[in-house]
């Protein structure tokens, strides 16, 4: 049976997306990022957990992302290009709105990411 979509920001994966919106997680197959424990190749999840970060939202060292060589890896970017998703629109969301609010709008719209076209997605 699958779950319910909520707003809940333990769902925030590291990257900014939406686990609580992700058929994967709704279906049971994935846990969700904070919580799988075989996502240790997950270089952003790393980092996050070794700097006790909720998201790259809240890296002091890059306030760009992208300039991270941990979050900006070629399979992200070939994901986001396949899934259309802007995961620096969902870090700008975050850091605009804050973890609650963000759950909050991503739980209300059903979606995992913020799009690409979005003006959250434009590097800020």
């Amino acid at each position: 049976m699958k779950k319910e979509i909520t707003s809940d920001k333990s769902n925030i994966a590291f990257c900014g997306l939406y686990c609580g919106a992700c058929n994967w997680f709704l279906s049971g197959k994935c846990a969700g990022c904070a919580k799988n424990e075989k996502a240790k190749w997950c270089k952003t999840r790393t980092c996050c957990l070794e700097n006790s970060y909720k998201s790259c939202a809240d890296c002091a060292e890059f306030s760009n992302p992208n300039d991270c060589g941990k979050f900006n890896t070629v399979i992200g970017r070939i994901i986001g290009f396949v899934l259309r998703s802007s995961r620096i629109g969902c870090l700008n969301c975050i850091k605009d709105i804050g973890y609650g609010e963000y759950a909050k709008k991503m739980s209300s719209e059903k979606t995992y990411t913020i799009k690409r076209n979005s003006a959250y997605s434009k590097n800020k």
